[in-house]
Order: C-alpha cells, then structure tokens, then sequence
C-alpha cells in the first residue's frame, strides 16, 4: 500500500475518532454583560437664597405750617413752619409789619387758642417739665422758649431756632402740636417768670 494513501486512511480514522468522543471545541461563551451603573439620583433643587424683605419706607418728617394773626391793636402778619428733625423741632418763624425795630420774644404757648383779642386765650409758655423761663442758650428752660426774632426797620423780620427735646406727634407730652406760637411787643430778656416781654401782638395756632 503506498504511503499517501495510509495517511488518507489515518486522517479519515483519527476524524472519526473524534467525532464519536465529542472532541469537537465549541466556541468560547460570550462574556457577562457588565451590571447597570447605578441610577444617579437628581441632585436636590438648589433652593432661591430668600429675597431680602424690602425696607419700609420712611416716614417723611412731619411739617406744620402756622399763619400768625394780628394782636392787641398790632399791625403783625407772618407764619411759622415747623419741621421735625433728629432730635427735635425746628421752627422758621417769619413776620412783617411789626413795630418798633430791635428784638421781639417769641414763645409756644400751652394752648392752641387765639380767639382773644389779646392773645391771652393761648394760655401760658409750654412747660411741660415744668422748668424755669430762659433763653435758649440755656439748657434747661421752658420747652417752648423761642427766643427773639430781630426786628429791621421796614418791619420785617425771622427766626429759625431748632429746640431739642419736641416734637410734633399728636398726644405727645412734649410735642408742639395742637400749641401756639405768640409774637411779643418787646425783647424777652430771660427774667422770671416769663421773660417781660410785653403784649402779646401775633399768635398763630399750631395745627395737627
């Protein structure tokens, strides 16, 4: 027999062989599938940072306006604003036709009543911590002590004073709302009880 075809032969049996013992190689199992990535969770909504609640308006400072009129037999008109400020009340006080020329006292007065003829319906200066009468320069004094107002000789003249301590809310114990302002024929010189300035020749009521 010639040797190609023993190694046909040899082939042919050693295929078979395989065969019946199952010897065929079956083809790799396919990997595992990697497990899910887990879910990531939705980050928390960032919450607003809270809107800072809008400051309240200021109140406007309170202003009152005064008209001043006439008294015992004067010739006196003008008017009065007063204005709360820190701490106090500032009164810008205004009049014409007043004679004679020089220094002229003017107060607040405890009542908020100029029906008189005389102005005296005004009651006496307000005082309500019940001091002594000065002038302003002095700290302790009638709460209603304005001073003077320097009179020129065309008969005009102003004040402007700011009085610590007042103010103009109504029911106050030491507001000037609901008072008077009267105008005097002469310089208040300090002295006691109420400064000797004379007559009384304007007076205006202070409203509010």
């Amino acid at each position: 027999m010639k040797t190609s075809s023993i190694a046909t032969i040899l082939a042919f049996g050693t295929f078979g062989l395989l065969v019946a013992c199952g010897g065929s190689t079956e083809p790799p199992a396919a990997p595992p599938e990697p497990p899910p990535a887990p879910a990531v969770e939705p980050a928390a909504a960032e919450k607003p940072e809270p809107k800072p609640e809008a400051e309240a308006p200021k109140a406007e400072p309170r202003m009152l306006q005064v008209k001043l009129e006439a008294k015992s037999g004067s010739k006196l008109t003008g008017s009065a604003m007063l204005m709360e400020v820190e701490g106090g009340v500032k009164v810008t006080l205004s009049v014409e036709g007043v004679k004679p020329a020089g220094d002229h006292g003017a107060h607040v007065h405890e009542k908020g009543d100029c029906s008189s003829p005389d102005g005296k319906s005004a009651g006496g200066h307000f005082n309500p911590a019940s001091n002594d009468h000065a002038l302003p320069t002095t700290e302790k004094r009638h709460l209603g002590d304005l001073g003077n107002l320097t009179i020129g000789k065309d008969g005009k003249g102003s004040l402007e004073i700011t009085i610590p301590g007042a103010n103009l809310k109504a029911g106050d114990p030491n507001s000037f709302a609901g008072k008077a302002i009267i105008v005097h024929a002469k310089k208040d010189d300090g002295g006691q009880p109420v400064g000797n300035a004379g007559d009384r020749i304007g007076c205006g009521v202070i409203g509010g």
